[in-house]
């Protein structure tokens, strides 16, 4: 069994923020599009997060995360002994009857209740602008996938024909199944697939999904893409998948695509780009104008500045938890390839002064 917690490089029971904070960490890390990219270990840490990210998965995971641990032969399952089992005349011959559910619950499966049907997940894809991952925005989308039924909310029955008894289970909502081994009789219990365990069923059918519960229709999304999200990063909407007729809906992964800045670079909170310095400013000292992601804004480059040196914009970077990155400003001094009669004379008296 994988320890999720383990593959995020987390303590059990980290909270929602710590975990979203380490996949964020791993996934920029493993992401194969880079070159420190692993494709194996982006997967294992996009299922641990797809676990530990949703509160109802993350505290199933906490309460029966282990439960598949126990041993192989007459102790496998938790410790479920068959040999005692039929010392105590569980297949004497005098007929044994059992809920294939609560066989699950003594195996550690994870409760009595049989395990809800679950609708497709649904995996896109969307471009952002690099200005969009950086301060964040609203996408809508269009997606073509299976919804339940507006007519009778996945019911299948026609809104306002009522219901009547299930024929299948006699209205039991379960089906009572016995047979025979060498072992003697014993009877299965499972729910009514007709009913799906209600035992009531439309008397009459939904005109408008024939029945079915859902549709194959197109839907509006609305997604919003968080500030400072990164190329490469997933985003999870629960239950905004496929639909599946009394069951659970999947869910949705948006996969982000960040396109390149034509001067800009980025490196976690903080922002780069490159400031052509002519040799005199370098010298005397200038002022530059810098275009950042909020606009244009004028720069002092201090007198002296050397090539490479680096100056900084307060919180003109990628927004974070508390407050914003910087903008970093890298110089480079300009030196030019052919000079005057004038330029030379006038640098030839600066060497002459040691300059």
């Amino acid at each position: 069994m994988k320890d999720y917690y383990q593959i995020l490089g987390l303590q059990k029971g980290a909270s929602k923020d710590e975990v979203k904070k380490a996949f964020r960490k791993l996934a920029a890390q493993y992401h194969p599009d880079k070159k420190t990219g692993d494709e194996a270990k982006y997967k294992e840490i996009t299922e641990a997060y797809a676990v530990l990210g949703d509160d109802k998965k993350k505290a199933e995971y906490d309460s029966y995360g282990h439960a598949f641990n126990g041993g192989g032969g007459a102790q496998g399952f938790g410790g479920f002994n068959w040999a005692d089992f039929a010392n105590q005349g569980g297949f004497n011959g005098q007929g044994f009857e059992f809920d294939i559910s609560d066989i699950f619950e003594n195996f550690g499966f994870g409760g009595g209740a049989p395990k809800q049907s679950r609708g497709r997940d649904v995996s896109i894809e969307i471009n952002l602008s690099f200005k969009e991952a950086v301060f964040g925005v609203t996408r809508k989308v269009l997606i073509t996938k299976n919804s339940l039924c507006t007519e009778c909310k996945g019911d299948g029955g026609k809104p306002g024909a009522g219901t009547t008894s299930c024929t299948t289970c006699a209205g039991n909502g379960k089906i009572r199944e016995t047979r025979q081994s060498i072992m003697g009789s014993f009877t299965t219990v499972r729910e009514c697939s007709v009913c799906n365990g209600k035992g009531k069923v439309p008397k009459e059918r939904c005109g408008h999904c024939a029945g079915a519960g859902i549709l194959r229709a197109q839907e509006e999304i609305e997604i919003k893409v968080p500030a400072g999200i990164e190329n490469g990063e997933v985003i999870r909407m629960t239950a905004r998948g496929e639909a599946m007729p009394n069951g659970q809906p999947g869910d949705l992964y948006i996969k982000i695509h960040v396109e390149a800045h034509a001067s800009i670079k980025r490196d976690g909170t903080t922002l780069y780009t490159t400031l052509p310095v002519k040799l005199t400013d370098a010298l005397l000292g200038g002022s530059y104008k810098i275009e950042t992601l909020d606009g244009i804004i004028e720069l002092k480059v201090p007198a002296g500045i050397a090539h490479g040196e680096l100056l900084r914009i307060k919180e003109k970077g990628v927004p974070a938890e508390r407050g914003r990155g910087d903008f970093m400003v890298r110089v480079n001094i300009e030196i030019p390839k052919k000079l005057s009669k004038k330029a030379e004379k006038l640098v030839a008296e600066l060497r002459e002064e040691g300059v």
